[in-house]
């Protein structure tokens, strides 16, 4: 899966990431390199909970319209592509 984050500088300290298909999806680190690997998981657990309750996630494509509550958009702002790959957990 790969999604598509933004980056945003905090005016204190840290960057916090917003995942603009999976609303309410957001993730923060002290550096961006953290806040990009933070998110990852973010993202990962965000569709876990989707589809436990029978909700599909949506898949980014070139029809995709993304948006992020205005309210958001404040501070530096970057655009990230970012890839996640659910782990195969075996039972034993």
């Amino acid at each position: 899966m790969t999604y598509t984050v933004v980056l945003r500088a905090e005016s204190e300290e840290g960057f916090t990431v917003l995942v603009p298909a999976l609303p309410g999806c957001v993730s923060f680190g002290a550096t961006e390199a953290e806040a990009l690997a933070m998110v990852r998981d973010a993202i990962l657990c965000h569709v876990e909970g989707m589809e436990s309750t029978g909700q599909m996630a949506p898949v980014e494509g070139s029809d995709t319209v993304l948006s992020i509550p205005v309210e958001e958009l404040t501070g530096p702002l970057t655009i990230h592509r970012v890839s996640v790959h659910p782990e195969v957990v075996a039972v034993a």
